[in-house]
Parts: structure tokens; C-alpha cells; sequence
């Protein structure tokens, strides 16, 4: 009997990740962050305060950001697409 290979899911390949320092007024959802050596994706997101969120993970953990909280980010991007914020040309 021969064995199948694992199906994977097909990402475009337009997209590529790319490391993006985050803060409170920065992050997105669809980020990946790095926590503790863990990975955690952002599914969804309560502003509690102009300068605090609550980050809610595909696994049901939340996070609390401030003001002062910084961290690094992979995004998805297409650089097909043309999202240059603030060029003017």
C-alpha cells in the first residue's frame, strides 16, 4: 500500500512574510507574534482605551498591550500590490 502525501494548505505564492516592529496603534490582524518562544496569531482585537488593547490568539489566549509595548510581527505581504504609505510619488 502506498502512502499519500500530507496535504498542506496552498498559500499564494505572491505572498511573503516580512518582520514588522509593532506597537499599540500598529498592529493588525493576521499578525503572527512571537511570545515566549511561542507563536500566536491575532484573530481579533478590543480597544480598551486610546492606548491599550486586548489581543485575542487563534488558541483563545489574550494579551494586553500598551502604550509602551513594542514587539516584532510577521505580516503577510504582497509586494505586487502598491501600498506604500507616506510616498507622495
Amino acid at each position: 500500500m502506498a502512502s499519500h502525501p500530507a496535504y498542506r494548505i496552498a498559500t499564494p505564492a505572491s505572498h511573503v512574510l516580512i518582520s514588522v516592529e509593532v506597537d499599540v496603534r500598529s498592529i493588525r490582524r493576521g499578525d503572527q507574534l512571537t511570545i515566549g518562544g511561542q507563536i500566536f496569531t491575532v484573530v481579533d482585537m478590543v480597544q480598551l482605551a486610546p492606548d491599550r488593547k486586548r489581543l485575542m490568539f487563534s488558541g483563545g489566549e489574550t494579551f494586553m498591550m500598551t502604550r509602551n509595548t513594542v514587539l516584532w510581527a510577521s505580516r503577510r505581504f504582497d509586494p505586487r500590490l502598491r501600498r506604500w504609505a507616506g510616498r507622495t510619488a
